[in-house]
């Protein structure tokens, strides 16, 4: 079974998203909403980070053991960002160490609500991905 993501107001809409919600276009120099959000938590590493902390505040090495791949570095740049753009909230506890935790904030919240939908869309539609980019590769003329 293939799910698809409709562009459209709702599900049951046939009408473009663009014509139903005129506040997604773009006005002199702003960005549109979407494009603005998705530079915010488009990139897998955020999107990622997100999806972990939803169950709760995590440390930065607990949350690093969870979130294969991603280097100390990265994670660094990446809950800074979800920090500067409000969507998680650094907690310090004067202890020695610094014990310092990570957690999303009530918009952090809810933008896990689209990001995890996207993330099922994934899992349901992985193997019809991978299978398209295989048909496409092998009929690719060198």
């Amino acid at each position: 079974m293939v799910m698809t993501m409709s562009i459209h107001a709702n599900a049951s809409s046939n009408v473009p998203l663009l014509e139903s919600m005129p506040a997604m276009r773009a006005e002199g120099g702003d960005l549109c909403p979407m494009r603005e959000v998705l530079d915010l938590v488009g990139d897998s590493w955020s999107m990622l980070t997100i999806i972990n902390l939803q169950s709760g505040p995590r440390r930065f090495n607990v949350l690093r053991r969870m979130i294969q791949g991603i280097s100390q570095r990265m994670l660094t740049v990446t809950l800074r960002s979800l920090e500067r753009d409000g969507l998680v909230l650094r907690t310090v506890k004067p202890t020695s160490p610094p014990e310092v935790t990570y957690a999303l904030t009530e918009i952090g919240h809810s933008i896990a609500v689209p990001v995890g939908a996207l993330g099922e869309w994934a899992v349901t539609n992985r193997d019809h991905l991978r299978s398209a980019r295989a048909a496409f590769d092998s009929t690719k003329i060198e």
